[in-house]
């Protein structure tokens, strides 16, 4: 029974002819275009998870505190809430960094008439200060603390980044929504053809006593195959477009982000783009039963 079933859906996709080609070519689109974005949307929510667990502020101050004062000073700040870590860099320390930053210019800096860098306290924020509200209270407090000339760091660059991440995720989406109902209605209308087509064969089934799921099952195995053909290309065609972009692309997601690489979609979200487009060529099927 399963492999006549089989055998009607290939056959009823084959009389479809264009109209099925259509159907798997905008599910294909439409999947292609969710997964894209979804690409987009986890390397980036990568991204906004590591920089929320190193979120760090310095603090700049005025004047350098002696050998004896540091102590106490690094304790005090280390007391505020929201506070996990601190590291005192005296002016010494942070030309050195300097240098390290500069590489093969760092001479710029030993051309320097004295050291311009001042003393500075690097905080490390607790997860609970990793919030734009707690991180702004938390500069707040700190900019309180005598001899503080600047705070710097802040977390709203990485809320905004959050926000971009939200943005890709809706338009992925509705793009996506757009041609999910628009192959839908592709599959719609090539098993109405189909019904079509085979009218008479379908009477005769009926009158031979033939179970109505018998009947109308090809009709829903056509559109489940148009379904998970687009899907495969789908997937096809962004594993092929990850594999040739992805590597173009890794200094730069370095350098702004903060990434190693770009990672591909996880097994799990691949499954998912598979069983959409299944859902979405069965729907299609299904809307059409009604119409033999």
């Amino acid at each position: 029974m399963a492999g006549f079933l089989m055998a009607e859906a290939l056959r009823d996709l084959w009389r479809a002819g264009r109209i099925a080609v259509s159907a798997v070519m905008l599910i294909a689109l439409s999947l292609a275009a969710l997964g894209g974005f979804w690409l987009l949307s986890s390397n980036v929510g990568r991204a906004v998870a590591q920089w929320r667990d190193r979120v760090r502020v310095t603090v700049y101050l005025r004047r350098e505190p002696t050998t004896n004062e540091v102590p106490a000073l690094v304790a005090r700040v280390r007391a505020l809430p929201g506070v996990a870590a601190v590291r005192y860099v005296d002016p010494a320390t942070a030309l050195l960094s300097l240098k390290r930053t500069l590489g093969k210019d760092a001479a710029v800096a030993d051309q320097l008439p004295s050291n311009p860098l001042p003393a500075s306290l690097e905080i490390t924020a607790t997860p609970a200060a990793a919030t734009p509200e707690a991180a702004r209270a938390l500069n707040a407090r700190l900019a309180e603390l005598p001899d503080v000339e600047e705070v710097a760091g802040s977390l709203d660059w990485v809320e905004q980044l959050a926000r971009w991440q939200r943005l890709a995720t809706t338009i992925g989406l509705g793009i996506s929504a757009v041609l999910a109902i628009a192959a839908i209605l592709t599959v719609t209308t090539a098993t109405t053809l189909v019904l079509h087509a085979r009218r008479q064969e379908t009477e005769i089934m009926r009158l031979v006593g033939a179970p109505e799921f018998v009947v109308r099952l090809p009709l829903l195995l056509q559109g489940m195959l148009q379904g998970l053909i687009g899907a495969a290309l789908a997937l096809a065609g962004l594993a092929i477009a990850h594999h040739l972009v992805a590597p173009r692309l890794g200094p730069l997601v370095n350098l702004t982000l903060g990434l190693a690489n770009v990672d591909f979609l996880p097994p799990l979200e691949l499954a998912a783009l598979l069983v959409a487009g299944t859902v979405f060529g069965a729907a299609g099927g299904w809307l059409a039963r009604g119409r033999a």
